[in-house]
């Protein structure tokens, strides 16, 4: 689903990625660690697109697209999704118009139909039931007075509304408490656990992981991964620290 090869970037003209590469497929979920400052979420921002990272090697596919050619818009069309470590807040427009806005343009982009104020109320209603997430807190201004854990679960709502193929997850774990941690890796997984999506979760530690199994660990250090295991790798890195693998 997405391969990237030997892929090297710059923000503000300084080094960040140095020839990372990575294999994702359709029914993995891949999970990312690493010290701070080794390029965790340049990696996811730059698969999505933001302005300023800018690739200076290497490529990257994904379905077999040049996803370093695409507009961020024609990524998200492609069914790639970011969620963000900090989601953003949008003042004066509901999350509701915002969502149905975003999903009817990717679906127009797709050559589907846009879906009906009726259809998308129902589609909306059912995902934030699955995240635990009252239907007036989308009535509301995006992410406009949400704690940090009704931000999280707000953007995983936009997750199953939007139904990518790929989701990119930075830090989603960030400011949950126990309680909201468990709902969003039961989101995560309800929603993203299938045969034909996969998953990137960037993390710093390993207790989102005990709700959303990872098929693969990685290590990112210095801008490239530099050890791959299994669930058994999470648990070593929060036992014993990032300096000997690092190291």
């Amino acid at each position: 689903m997405l391969q990237i090869n030997n892929l090297s970037n710059t923000v503000g003209d300084k080094p960040i990625l140095k020839g990372l590469s990575l294999s994702i497929n359709a029914g993995e979920v891949h999970a990312i660690m690493g010290p701070n400052g080794a390029g965790k979420s340049t990696l996811a921002y730059t698969l999505g697109g933001r302005p300023g990272y800018e690739v200076t090697g290497g490529e990257v596919t994904f379905d077999g697209q040049d996803l370093l050619a695409l507009a961020p818009h024609e990524r998200a069309a492609a069914g790639l999704f970011l969620g963000f470590q900090y989601p953003v807040e949008i003042p004066g427009v509901s999350n509701l118009q915002f969502l149905r806005e975003s999903l009817n343009s990717q679906r127009r982009v797709r050559g589907e139909e846009p879906l009906s104020g009726a259809e998308f109320i129902k589609l909306a209603k059912e995902k934030a039931a699955l995240l635990g997430l009252d239907m007036e807190m989308l009535k509301r201004p995006v992410n406009v007075g949400f704690s940090g854990g009704e931000k999280k679960r707000a953007e995983m709502v936009q997750m199953g509304i939007l139904d990518p193929r790929l989701a990119i997850l930075d830090e989603t774990d960030s400011g949950l408490d126990i309680d909201a941690l468990k709902i969003v890796g039961a989101g995560i997984n309800a929603i993203m656990r299938k045969p034909d999506k996969a998953v990137l979760l960037i993390t710093h530690y390993q207790r989102l992981l005990d709700y959303v199994k990872p098929d693969f660990v990685h290590v990112l250090s210095k801008g490239r991964i530099i050890k791959t295991g299994g669930p058994e790798l999470a648990l070593e890195l929060e036992r014993e620290g990032y300096a000997e693998v690092v190291a």
